[in-house]
Formats: structure tokens, sequence, C-alpha cells
């Protein structure tokens, strides 16, 4: 097989979540465990560092591996889902994992396939796992792709563990409730291993105690640590004042990731630093500051408010639960356009009543779906988005609104294309 027939042989063999949802998720590790014990075991072979949350996860792991890769460690990075090329879910120093690795692993590890009928994530998972090991990883930055305990990431034995925030998303696969979200997500906290969570309710800072304390894991809170002192957008970038806590000291940033969100993960960020720092991982603070500034150059990290043409302006972001949502809202309410525009597609299994009730009734919208089974059809969503107040026009696929948005704009306003990861990464650049 040649890659593209490789890469379509996964897509196509295997169940996959982000196209068919809950019914590709295994509830257990069970075939995470019998592919790596058949690759002997490449997830003991490197350091790693362990993130999970609702949102801001992505961020985070890209902020980190940037920093790490900037400090002159070998730094692999394994996140989900891809937007282009699913070779972006593993990178070594921001590189893109070779073609022939991909096509040699997946000709190695048919048989197994065959066997024991692994997800397409089981599948990604080990081969991630395989190529760090190949590639004699510094340490690895592995996203959880979803929950924690159950999730097929869960096999490592991490340096640092990070849990960015708790809301609502995958309420199917995860519990109804916040508290049950937490659980799952707590589930990534390994004994004696330290960990840092972004920002949570009293409530759920008990149940992260109570787990931490049982395995005896020192856990930190980032937003106790360091707050927001002043911030200010310029020129696609965040201008950052973050005070510390207990000092009172000031440091400046520059991010080249523009959404105002990237405040909560930036402190999460730092605290994470502070305690690899502690545990004696050398990241000197100009290195951080440096890498932080070229997050994207550094990674590859896109669709994350995320400006790709001007005049009029056209903004992409992967936000689709609610608390993204809120998020791009927020963003939207501090962004200075004539009209608006959005684009949007949603998938079947997010909260899609809440989600539309946070949309400006005052933009102009654009309904589609992505191409996969899991996508909401545009006509459904055009009949949810009237009930929310929110008027608009149908189109078959997302460059065909786009082009319709940029052509109905005038040069001050704003095109937002939003809802789903999936949609996002259609977009022809």
């Amino acid at each position: 097989m040649d890659y593209q027939q490789t890469v379509d042989y996964l897509f196509t063999k295997l169940p996959m979540f982000s196209r068919i949802g809950a019914d590709a998720f295994k509830k257990d590790l069970t075939n995470t465990l019998s592919l790596c014990a058949a690759l002997d075991n490449p997830q003991q072979k490197f350091r790693s560092i362990h993130i999970a949350g609702t949102n801001g996860k992505g961020s985070v792991s890209h902020m980190l591996a940037a920093s790490l890769q900037a400090a002159g460690y070998k730094t692999g990075l394994y996140t989900s889902p891809h937007l282009k090329d699913f070779r972006e879910r593993i990178r070594v120093n921001g590189q893109l994992c070779d073609k022939s690795f991909v096509i040699d692993f997946t000709e190695r590890i048919m048989p197994l396939i065959d066997e024991i009928e692994p997800s397409f994530f089981e599948i990604t998972v080990a081969m991630a796992f395989d190529y760090f090991a190949q590639q004699k990883v510094d340490v690895a930055v592995i996203e959880v792709g979803l929950g924690g305990r159950l999730d097929s990431t869960n096999i490592i034995m991490p340096d640092l563990s990070i849990i960015t925030n708790i809301g609502w998303d995958h309420m199917n696969l995860l519990g109804d409730t916040l508290d049950k979200i937490a659980l799952e997500k707590a589930g990534i906290i390994k004994q004696n291993t330290p960990v840092v969570i972004g920002e949570a309710t009293e409530q759920l800072r008990l149940i992260f105690d109570q787990v931490a304390a049982s395995k005896k894991a020192p856990i930190s809170y980032a937003d106790e640590k360091r707050y927001v002192a002043g911030w200010r957008s310029d020129h696609h970038q965040l201008k950052v004042e973050i005070a510390e806590g207990q000092h009172d000291e000031h440091e400046k940033y520059t991010l080249d990731l523009a959404g105002i969100y990237q405040l909560k993960n930036l402190v999460t960020l730092l605290e994470a630093v502070h305690q690899l720092r502690m545990l004696g991982w050398k990241l000197p603070a100009t290195v951080v500051k440096e890498a932080l500034a070229h997050v994207k150059k550094q990674t590859g990290f896109h669709g994350r408010w995320e400006t790709i043409s001007e005049h009029p302006s056209v903004v992409l972001d992967v936000g689709h639960n609610p608390d993204g949502m809120a998020q791009i809202v927020r963003q939207l309410e501090l962004t200075s356009y004539q009209h608006l525009h959005i684009i949007i597609g949603l998938v079947k299994d997010k909260e899609i009543d809440k989600v539309l009730a946070l949309l400006p009734k005052h933009a102009s919208y654009y309904f589609t779906q992505a191409r996969i089974p899991r996508a909401l059809d545009a006509h459904s969503l055009k009949l949810n988005a009237e009930r929310a107040g929110l008027s608009g026009q149908i189109y078959d696929e997302v460059n065909t609104a786009l082009k319709a948005a940029v052509s109905h704009a005038h040069k001050e306003d704003l095109v937002l294309v939003c809802g789903s990861v999936f949609l996002v990464g259609e977009v022809n650049l």
C-alpha cells in the first residue's frame, strides 16, 4: 500500500469516533494494552506528560511541546483529531511523522487488527507511542482523546498530569453531571505523580483533592498560583501580564495564539512548567517566553481564533461545545467589525440547543455540515437555529458557504467559521 491507501484503510476499516461517535468508543484499555504489548511496550521507552480537560487541552499541549522543544528536548506531541493530514496527530519537534512509518506500522499491525478489531483511536495511540520510541524522543506530550480514565492514552506513566478544566461535553459517555465528568478526567492522576488543575469549582476541587490524596499525588491549582494582571490584543497576538500570587511579581508574555481563552491556558501552562522545573526539567524562563511567541510555527497548531485573511477578516475556530462557544462569543464581544457572518456546522451528539442559544442574533448565518456521518445536516441545524432566533441560508459544504459569506461581506466585516473541528478542517486555505 502507498500512503493514501494506508490512510484510507485506517479510516474505513476501523471504527472512528470522529466519524460515527459513541459506537467507536471502547470502554476499557484491553485493546491498547494488547497492541502495545505486541510492539514491545513502546510507551515505557520515553518520558511523558499527560493532558486532559474539556477545553484547552490542545492549546496547553502545543504550548508545552513548543516550550520543551525550544529548551532542547526532542519532543513528541500526540493530539487529536487532525484538521488536514492524519499525521498532524503524531509529531516530533513539530514535524509530522514520516509517511513511510505510517505505512510500515499499519502493515506490521494488520494481523492484530483482524484479530482484536481495535478502534481507529486505539491504533493511532499505539502508532504514536511506537513512533516516539523509534525516534528516541526525550519526552512526549500526550493529549487525552476523550475523558481520561478509559482513554487509550491512559496506559502511560507520566512525569506530570494536567487537567485544564471540566465542562459539558460527551455526557453520553462520561456522565450526566460535572462531578461524574470530573471523576472520569481525574482518572489520569497517577500514583505519586504531580497533577496540575487549570481551573475548577469548589465542588470539583473536592473531587480532585480526594483522587489525588488516594494516589498520594501532589496537586496544585494553576489559578491559585498566578493570575492575569493585564492583557491586550495586538496584530493577532496576545500581550499578557502575569502576576504570581505569592510574590506579586509580574512577567510579560507574547502569545501568537490570539483567542482570549488562551489567557486561562497560559496560566495553566506556567504552573505546569513550574512543576516540571521542580522535577528537574531545564526550562529557562527566557526560552519559554520565546517559545510561547511562536507556538504555531514550532508545533503547527491551527484553528484557534486563527485569522486566515483580511478585508474582510476570516477567522477559524474549532470551538464546539457550550463552554467553547461561550469563549468564542466573549471574543466576538471584544472584536471590532461592521457586520458579523457566521458559518456554522455542528455534530449530532453535542448540546446543539445550548450552543445555538449562546450565539448572537444580529449575525448573518450560513448553515452547513462537515462530510462525516456524525454531522448534523444543515436543514436540521437551520430549524434548530430558527427556534433560537438565528436566521440564514443553507449551504452544501463549508467552502461554498465561505465563498458566499465573503462575497456578501464588506471589507470591515468579520466572517467566522466555527462549530466543529471537522468543519474547520475542510476549509480550503
